[in-house]
């Protein structure tokens, strides 16, 4: 048995226990894949991260749920950079690049004049494809009837990074009904079965946002609900520019807030810009320090 620091940040919030919830492991390089998994099971967080040496950009970061590695998790990417920057390990660098499975993808950190980090960051371009299942399935899969969807709006897969089922909703009301069926979600998503399932709507609680949601974890991750999700908010500045508003400029600005419903209080900033096919797509977002705590676990050999 070997002894592993985890520390525990929010992201998507400036109050501890409001955001959501990541652990970074700062040695990944000396982990192996299976003590990793190991590592992100035992944390049992949506996402754990672990960064390590890259050959082709400033870092990596490997994402890992309970249940499986990710190709790129935002509010990990949030607190992994915070983590390296509050702890003087990024050499007073402001622009990074990091190397993840979905791509290379820059970053920024600036300081606020209140010295808050910001960090914005890229994402992968945004992807979409039809869903052609059942609608009354997928509604009582998360809890609501089928005419609590807004059939005005298509529900699509969709990804700057990671894929998710977009399900436009009607109401914010709704949204206290909702109860998922996590492990019915592949029979129902069969054309993507190992998808996520992102519920939103454009009423909101906060007059200063723009977009609503809840995220419903794949079965195969292991945990039930995201608090606040960095690249499905990616999507849905893709999927709002894409559906809802496609004749803006140049850019599009959106807040995305997530979380209420489970005591969370997440905001994300969606930069969505038209100088590419497609968009190209930012999130900007912070962390915060909540603790660190030591693991035990299986030692295995590199």
């Amino acid at each position: 048995m070997k002894s592993v620091k985890v520390y525990h940040y929010d992201a998507f919030c400036k109050e501890p226990n409001k955001g959501n919830p990541a652990g970074v492991v700062l040695n990944g390089d000396v982990l192996t894949d299976a003590e990793m998994q190991e590592i992100a099971f035992k944390v049992g967080f949506n996402e754990t991260a672990f960064p390590v040496k890259s050959e082709v950009a400033d870092f990596k970061i490997r994402f890992f749920t309970p249940g499986h590695e990710m190709n790129l998790c935002g509010h990990a990417t949030m607190a992994t950079v915070y983590a390296l920057k509050t702890k003087g390990l990024l050499d007073g660098k402001t622009e990074l690049t990091i190397e993840t499975k979905a791509g290379i993808l820059p970053v920024m950190i600036e300081s606020t004049a209140k010295k808050e980090i910001v960090i914005t960051m890229n994402q992968a371009p945004p992807k979409f494809k039809s869903f052609k299942g059942s609608k009354e399935a997928l509604a009582k899969s998360i809890g609501l009837e089928i005419n609590d969807i807004d059939d005005k709006l298509p529900i699509v897969y969709g990804s700057t990074g990671a894929w998710t089922l977009l399900i436009p909703i009607k109401s914010l009301r709704a949204f206290k009904k909702m109860k998922p069926k996590n492990v019915a979600f592949p029979t129902i998503l069969k054309e993507m079965p190992k998808s996520s399932v992102h519920p939103f709507c454009t009423e909101t609680n906060h007059a200063d946002a723009d977009m609503h949601a809840r995220h419903f974890s794949s079965p195969y991750s292991g945990t039930i609900e995201d608090a606040v999700t960095g690249t499905a908010s990616g999507v849905m500045g893709a999927y709002y520019a894409e559906y809802i508003n496609r004749y803006f400029k140049e850019s599009l600005r959106l807040v995305v807030e997530q979380g209420h419903e489970i005591d969370k209080d997440g905001r994300v900033e969606v930069q969505v810009d038209r100088n590419s096919q497609p968009y190209t797509i930012k999130i900007t977002g912070n962390a915060v320090y909540v603790k660190d705590f030591d693991i035990e676990i299986k030692s295995v050999k590199k």
